[in-house]
């Protein structure tokens, strides 16, 4: 996992020129990004292209900083074939489940690859259960499910606050969908990475719970 794999690179450069040509042109941007209104009228690209597109910088960086460190992992174990239905897959959910969350408000916009960077990461969260991550603030190892676990509380209070144009809601559906997508291709890790998947699992149903009852 020392070369990044070419599938990982075609995507990062992919989401940074698409990205720069959002920051440099407006109208670009608003072509593209995910708008409900322009969804409901029938222009689904907004539901992929928006996964191309960031906020700004940092909101770039980090997302394709974290797909760098995680990617690995998981083209390692399922392929790169088998890793982009997971990435592409991650990223429609994560904007179908906005689609629907926000279905009543019309001027609802986000952009980012942050629900296909989620199904990455708890992809590989749940393929490597014994791996160590770190906080730049707090520079301890922490197993990966409790980053996860925070990660996803993280998402809720985003999506509870909805103070920007981040799609805190595509965050969630991706990491359902990176779930379920390596459960599917790897299913010993219902055994391998049992108590991983249980608490990954239960962190899932009470945000889909409080998804349902939009008590966020």
């Amino acid at each position: 996992m020392s070369t990044l794999p070419s599938v990982v690179t075609a995507i990062i450069v992919s989401n940074v020129i698409l990205s720069f040509l959002g920051f440099k042109n407006q109208d670009f941007f608003n072509k593209y990004q995910f708008q409900m209104s322009k969804i409901k009228a029938g222009e689904q690209i907004r539901m992929w292209s928006s996964g191309f597109l960031h906020v700004d910088f940092n909101h770039l960086f980090i997302n394709m900083l974290s797909l760098y460190f995680f990617a690995g992992y998981v083209v390692y174990s399922l392929g790169e074939m088998k890793f982009l239905a997971l990435y592409l897959s991650s990223l429609y959910l994560g904007n179908y489940l906005s689609f629907r969350y926000h279905n009543q408000r019309d001027n609802y916009t986000a952009v980012g690859a942050s629900g296909a960077v989620s199904g990455v990461v708890y992809s590989a969260v749940l393929l490597y259960p014994d791996m160590k991550m770190l906080l730049l603030f707090f520079p301890i190892p922490m197993p990966g499910y409790v980053m996860a676990a925070l990660y996803l509380i993280y998402t809720i209070y985003g999506m509870r606050k909805q103070k920007d144009n981040i799609g805190h809601t595509a965050h969630f559906g991706g990491a359902i969908s990176g779930l379920l997508a390596t459960i599917a291709f790897v299913p010993s890790v219902l055994v391998d990475s049992g108590l991983t998947l249980a608490i990954l699992a239960v962190t899932l149903i009470i945000a889909a719970f409080l998804f349902k009852r939009k008590n966020l």
